[in-house]
């Protein structure tokens, strides 16, 4: 199997797995009790919490671990709401995530007005149009820092400034950035940052949410001292290792790792786009994660090609894994203006540290022969002929 849907899930690293197993037997006590075995499960935790804090040069205990970025959304988004009264206008991208604009509609139940931004071509944010939108009313700007879909890296800093300038917390949803690029919450001015551990080589279910000191949330969950007690439930500890051991790798070996994607990235790309005719890339062609190759095949549908490419042993995605099930165009491509017939013929392929350039070779070798065979049956094809 050749697996491109890292942007999805990536597969755990192995030196993560052998870091978490002695606490699932040997060092299995809850983190709270005071035993000998709890004070080790704790100094774990309290580690785990060092190495994200390293990599995110954040204090450590401006760290919340959650069961992955979707909680830590809901929590960044719900939560800072619920901790004050006044100001009732969020404002988020046409491009996000759904679990931040789910959440955003939801907050609409509780007297919020939602301001989605538009993004160019190329899934860029509309700076101006966020200048004009946002004002003293504005309560939170939560736009994400690198697409899922094409991989595209909104200018954070510049957004954080714009909603600092109006008393705004600003959150990024950065699940697709943390362990990939260098991701610093001081410098960049962000305020509350979300994460996901699965998505660069740790555990799933386990991800954690950054909250500069002195940002008021309520929290989600009731029950226990845990987290600072803005989050209850006993720790995962093994998930919570995990995590932690990832941020330590990612801290020493993610820079090599983006140069070498790049390298098999735009091998993919050139390619395939000298072998099959009438592609459009997806995403802005320098401002994007050195993974992520998004594009579009005229007259034929993604799930199709999608289909075919997985009898061949190659897992590739359409649009966001939390859409895959739909049939409906991706809202990231239809919001960049990218017609709906090209929208619905969309590829992405996502790279990690696992894959090999024979592999990407093997893609350019086959997937030529699956658009051609498809193009032969497709009545727009046929049409355009």
């Amino acid at each position: 199997m050749i697996y491109l849907d890292y942007n999805a899930t990536s597969p755990t690293d192995p030196r993560v797995v052998k870091t978490m197993t002695p606490y699932f037997y040997d060092i299995s006590a809850n983190p709270s009790s005071t035993h000998s075995a709890g004070y080790k499960a704790r100094n774990a935790v309290d580690h785990a919490r060092k190495n994200l804090a390293d990599l995110l040069h954040s204090r450590i205990d401006e760290i919340y671990f959650t069961s992955g970025g979707t909680e830590a959304d809901n929590i960044a988004i719900k939560g800072t709401a619920f901790a004050q009264e006044k100001r009732k206008k969020i404002i988020t991208s046409a491009i996000e995530h759904h679990a931040v604009l789910t959440t955003c509609d939801y907050m609409q139940k509780f007297g919020y007005s939602i301001v989605e931004v538009p993004v160019d071509q190329y899934g860029i944010i509309d700076l101006e149009f966020l200048k004009t939108h946002i004002d003293e009313n504005t309560l939170l700007v939560s736009i994400m820092h690198a697409n899922n879909e094409v991989g595209t890296i909104e200018p954070i800093q510049e957004i954080s400034k714009i909603a600092h300038r109006h008393g705004a917390i600003f959150h990024t949803d950065a699940v697709q950035t943390v362990g990939k690029i260098p991701v610093d919450v001081a410098a960049m001015e962000i305020d509350m940052l979300s994460l996901s551990g699965h998505k660069f080589y740790g555990p799933k279910g386990v991800g954690a949410l950054v909250v500069r000191k002195g940002i008021r949330f309520d929290p989600l969950s009731h029950g226990g001292h845990h987290e600072g007690g803005k989050r209850a439930g006993t720790e995962n500890v093994p998930g919570i290792v995990g995590l932690g051991k990832a941020c330590e790798i990612a801290a020493h070996e993610m820079s090599a790792d983006e140069k070498r994607l790049k390298k098999l990235r735009d091998r993919l790309w050139n390619g395939l786009n000298n072998k099959i005719p009438e592609l459009k890339l997806n995403g802005h062609p320098d401002k994007r994660l050195a993974n992520t190759l998004n594009f579009s095949v005229r007259y034929i549908e993604g799930e199709s090609m999608l289909l075919q490419l997985d009898a061949q042993g190659i897992c590739a995605s359409s649009g966001s894994a939390c859409t895959s099930g739909s049939l409906e165009a991706s809202h990231v491509l239809l919001a960049m203006g990218v017609p709906h017939d090209m929208a619905h013929g969309s590829l992405r392929f996502s790279l990690g540290k696992f894959n090999t350039e024979s592999e990407v070779d093997k893609v350019i070798q086959i997937l030529p022969g699956i658009v051609e065979k498809l193009r032969v049956i497709s009545p727009l094809y046929k049409h355009k002929e």
